[in-house]
C-alpha cells in the first residue's frame, strides 16, 4: 500500500508516519521510485503499537523507540515480550520503562511479603511493588490501619482479572499485535475497571443501606 493508504487505515497522518520513519519507529518500506515506496501489513501493525505506546501509555518517542526495539529483540519470547508491553521488565541495554528513581530490590517489604503470599513469581522491577508499600504508608499515616495481610482479597480478584487478560490474548498469534492488545486492554480499561468498582460499592451500599428510600426514588 502506499503512504496515504496506511494513513488511511492507520488513522496516523502522513506527516506523522513520515516522522516516525526518520526517527526509526517505523521501518521503511520497499522503494518503487526515487521518492516513493510501498507499506504492508506489518507497518500497520507496528503503526497501531507506536500509537498504542504513545498515545495510551503516553511514552515519549524516544522511550517508545527503546521499547519497540526490545520487543523486536524478543518477540519469540512471549513472556518477556508481554513484560516490556505492560511497562514492567527493563530492557537489555538498561532502559527501563518503569519510573526513574525505581525502589531497589528489597525496599517494598509489604509488596514482598504479599507475592510470597499469593505464591506470585514477580519481577523485582515490577513498579507496583513500590506503589503498593507507598500507598500502605500513605494511609498508616492518616491514622488508617492497612497492611498487606488486608490486600489478600483483592489481590485474589486481581488474579482472576490478569487469568481472563491473559486468555484474551490466546487467540492473537502475531507476536507485535498481541503485544499492541496487551498494552491496549491493559492501559484503556483500568479507568472502566475503577468505574466497575465504583458501581458495585453503590450497588453494595443501596443493598446494605438503601432500603425503602432506594426503591421509592
Amino acid at each position: 500500500m502506499r503512504i496515504s493508504e496506511l494513513s488511511r487505515r492507520s488513522g496516523v497522518p502522513n506527516a506523522t508516519i513520515k516522522y516516525y520513519l526518520r526517527e526509526g519507529l517505523l521501518p521503511p518500506g520497499r522503494a518503487t521510485a526515487a521518492t516513493q515506496a510501498e507499506y504492508d501489513e506489518s507497518h500497520l501493525r507496528r503503526l497501531r503499537l507506536i500509537r498504542a505506546l504513545t498515545g495510551v501509555r503516553g511514552l515519549s518517542v524516544a522511550s517508545a523507540k527503546h521499547v519497540l526495539d526490545a520487543m523486536a529483540e524478543h518477540r519469540t519470547d512471549l513472556h518477556r515480550l508481554l513484560g516490556i508491553a505492560f511497562g514492567i521488565r527493563p530492557s537489555d541495554d538498561g532502559t527501563p520503562d518503569a519510573a526513574e528513581g525505581e525502589a531497589p530490590a528489597g525496599a517494598n517489604p509489604e509488596a514482598a511479603a504479599l507475592v510470597d503470599a499469593m505464591g506470585w513469581t514477580v519481577s523485582e522491577h515490577n513498579p507496583a511493588r513500590q506503589t503498593i508499600d507507598e500507598t500502605l504508608r500513605t494511609l498508616r499515616s492518616l491514622d488508617i490501619e492497612y497492611d498487606w495481610e488486608a490486600l489478600l482479597p483483592y489481590a485474589e480478584l486481581a488474579e482472576r482479572t490478569a487469568r481472563h487478560d491473559l486468555d484474551r490474548l490466546e487467540t492473537v498469534t502475531d507476536p507485535m499485535e498481541k503485544a499492541e492488545r496487551a498494552v491496549l486492554l491493559t492501559f484503556l480499561l483500568e479507568p472502566a475497571l475503577m468505574a466497575l468498582r465504583r458501581l458495585a460499592q453503590e450497588n453494595e451500599s443501596t443493598a446494605r443501606h438503601g432500603g425503602d428510600e432506594h426503591n421509592s426514588a
